[in-house]
């Protein structure tokens, strides 16, 4: 009765699903938006789709397909050249191919008898990330949702491991010791949220971040880390981990490596490097050597739905020992049974924090075969590249201050203005008008306490004469602006 709502082995089931495919996929092409944002509001939204989720009776999939033609066309077009606000990149067409597939599969990454050929494909794109962060061949690792979980699961394990070796105390069963309380993790200011967000989850609360100054190119200052090791050493508290970050959210900073790691090893601290953004450049023969001093992490976040151009989400957790993933074993009579270990058959939930997880290493691996190692390099030193003219035509603009020098794809500058207008609220709103009018999508931040603007430039298909059309509208928008508060101020 219900056999074409399926895709099964079936013929027609199988034509069901490939014209169900083929259809969404052109309405999907179609219905594309030429410009970054249709410019509603939240209430227009509401308003638009407003209506019954689930009506009495249903309706054909090819009408149901053609209402999504509403959806799309007031979703923010992330691969339009101004579409330049946030890590949020434009996917390989190899990667939304392989969505198809892994969605199709639906295979859950818990246990082996669930997702045989996915488990197998998984480890070996793991090891193979382990091979070029430079780990020894004792580690491994997981495929994540992103920078936010593999973050908590570096300091999770930083957590365990550190109360199991040092004071034989399983957290697992036990809960916290006493000790833990003066546990503290270090991490610079412009370090992810998502730290203070796995202190707070792991029961040591985000009075245990201790935040580090950044230099002036806002990358973790070596003098103040020292400073608050010894303010730490004083005060009888433990360093338990350090968070360097290889690719700030921000302004894409790279900490030193080198030297924070050696600040880790000396204190008996975890290194977890959070390496989301940036760990890209490990794939770039001309930029991987700023990332000398990752392979001493003893944690690694990698993330490929930023600067690898994977569909969200993807993303991959490295320890450098994989023993540490003992410390989040359980075994399940009815999924990992612990007979499953003894007969060699690998259950990829002793090694996440998750149970059911898609196999989102499929749409990589595509991704890696169908680029090649020498297209991809070309394609992440592009995007660099972009940021670098960005920058300098910001610099030689007089209405533009730019605010750092940039290291990845993010560029931070502000709109200045000629006259006493506030730079601050001018600077907020010329981002907010462009987008409430669909004409850019551009971020904002607050760098030395100061409104910014941020172009993230992801897409290397973006021209050089794209991102100085995007900049001149930004200067053009901020003039009309500025008069407009001019005016206002002096009736």
């Amino acid at each position: 009765m219900f056999e074409n709502d399926f895709l099964s082995p079936g013929a027609d089931s199988r034509l069901a699903y490939c014209e169900a495919i083929t259809r969404a996929a052109a309405v999907l092409a179609e219905t594309l938006p030429r410009q970054p944002y249709s410019g509603k509001s939240p209430a227009e939204l509401a308003n638009l789709f407003a209506g019954d989720p689930c009506p009495a009776e249903g309706t054909p999939l090819e009408t149901v397909l053609e209402r999504t033609r509403a959806i799309i066309a007031n979703s923010v077009v992330v691969s339009h050249p101004f579409t330049a606000a946030h890590l949020h990149c434009p996917p390989l067409i190899a990667a939304l191919a392989a969505e198809v597939v892994l969605s199709g599969l639906n295979q859950s990454m818990d246990s082996f008898d669930q997702a045989p050929a996915a488990t197998v494909v998984e480890q070996q794109l793991l090891q193979w990330l382990c091979r070029q962060a430079g780990f020894p061949a004792t580690a491994d690792g997981t495929m994540t949702a992103g920078g936010t979980m593999s973050n908590y699961m570096g300091l999770l394990l930083a957590r365990d491991s550190w109360c199991r070796e040092r004071h034989g105390w399983p957290v697992r069963e036990k809960g916290l010791p006493p000790e833990a309380r003066r546990c503290r993790i270090l991490c610079s200011e412009m370090a992810h949220f998502s730290v203070d967000r796995a202190a707070a989850q792991l029961g040591l609360g985000t009075e245990a971040v201790v935040r580090v100054a950044v230099d002036a190119d806002y990358r973790l200052c070596i003098r103040d880390l020292d400073r608050q090791l010894a303010l730490l050493a004083a005060q009888r508290l433990i360093p338990l981990a350090i968070v360097a970050t290889a690719g700030t959210t921000d302004v894409g900073a790279i900490d030193p490596l080198v030297e924070v790691a050696d600040r880790a090893r000396a204190a008996g601290a975890w290194l977890h490097v959070d390496a989301a953004y940036g760990g890209a450049l490990l794939f770039s023969e001309r930029h991987g050597r700023r990332l000398h001093g990752l392979e001493q992490a003893d944690s690694l976040t990698l993330d490929f739905h930023k600067l690898c151009w994977q569909p969200i989400s993807c993303g991959a957790f490295l320890v450098r020992q994989a023993a540490h993933f003992d410390c989040i074993k359980l075994h399940a009579d009815y999924l990992n049974p612990e007979s499953h270990e003894e007969l060699g058959i690998p259950d990829l939930v002793t090694r996440s924090v998750l149970t059911s997880r898609r196999f989102d290493a499929l749409k990589l691996w595509v991704s890696l075969q169908v680029l090649g190692r020498e297209q991809l390099a070309e394609m992440i030193d592009r995007t660099l590249d972009l940021a670098q003219q960005a920058a300098e035509l910001i610099r030689v603009q007089a209405r533009l201050e730019l605010l750092h020098r940039p290291e990845l794809g993010c560029v931070v500058f502000r709109y200045r203005p000629d006259g006493k207008v506030d730079a601050d609220a001018l600077n907020d709103r010329i981002r907010r008008d462009l987008f409430d009018r669909g004409l850019a999508v551009v971020g904002d931040t607050r760098i030395s306490g100061r409104k910014c603007l941020k172009s993230t430039l992801l897409n290397p298909a973006t021209t050089g004469d794209e991102v100085a059309n995007l900049l001149e509208q930004i200067v053009r928008h901020g003039r009309i602006l500025e008069r407009e508060s001019a005016a206002a101020a002096a009736a």
